[in-house]
């Protein structure tokens, strides 16, 4: 292989995509949440990923490559992002939920690896010129004393965990499970503008409020006073 060929070629393996999927984490938690949040340094190499107390969630994807992401929370740090995370939507104090096991910190902490997700995949598309595509993520309230396991499809998987902390030093863990893989640049190319989080997160707030406040459109009030005239009202 001649010397300009191997200049060329960067090799892209399992660490790597785990830390883009690290950076989405704490990236989308940062702005979400206005607070700090960091991984460890230090990966873990484990055989299976595994849902565990007190808030679990999980989401496949598929598509250039396969994989399972699973996140789990403590319920204290379910918690400080739920409520940190509300306080800046401008929800007031007294109206946030005070237990994680209520279907609103269940709800919202889904929305929130949406997001994470979103934020990965579309980073895929951009570094990897290849896609991958998600399904809805799950989320489960858990009991101390139950370990549920997910299992994925995959024929050579690698798995990996990794520690994270939030501004208030609570700690969730993220596990990552994909089939073995590198991707290999052939040559130079320029990756697609990258999305700024601050405006994906604005523009869904924009159209949340607008929806929460908007009339219906001109056809869907005739279609309501036609069906309102037809039942003599």
């Amino acid at each position: 292989m001649s010397e300009t060929r191997q200049e060329s070629e960067v090799v892209y393996g399992t660490e790597d995509i785990l830390t883009s999927l690290c950076n989405s984490v704490t990236r989308v938690l940062s702005v979400a949440t206005q607070s700090r949040l960091h991984y460890s340094g230090m990966v873990q190499r484990i055989t299976k990923t595994s849902l565990k107390p007190d808030i679990g969630c999980f989401v496949l994807f598929d598509g250039g490559f396969s994989g399972l992401v699973v996140l789990n929370f403590s319920a204290a740090a379910a918690m400080e992002i739920y409520e940190s995370y509300m306080l800046t939507m401008g929800m007031p104090k007294s109206a946030l939920s005070h237990s994680h096991t209520s279907d609103e910190v269940s709800n919202i902490m889904g929305e929130l690896m949406n997001q994470i997700v979103g934020d990965f995949t579309g980073k895929v598309r951009r570094e990897l010129q290849t896609n991958i595509t998600q399904n809805q993520p799950k989320m489960l309230v858990l009991n101390k004393q139950v370990v549920l396991s997910v299992d994925a499809q995959l024929d050579q998987p690698e798995v990996r965990r990794v520690t994270f902390y939030t501004d208030k030093s609570n700690i969730f863990y993220l596990e990552l499970a994909i089939d073995r893989t590198e991707f290999i640049r052939l040559g130079n190319f320029a990756a697609e503008e990258e999305v700024n989080p601050d405006d994906v997160i604005a523009q869904a707030q924009a159209q949340t409020q607008t929806s929460a406040t908007a009339t219906p459109p001109k056809a869907e009030q005739d279609d309501h006073e036609a069906l309102l005239k037809s039942l003599g009202m």
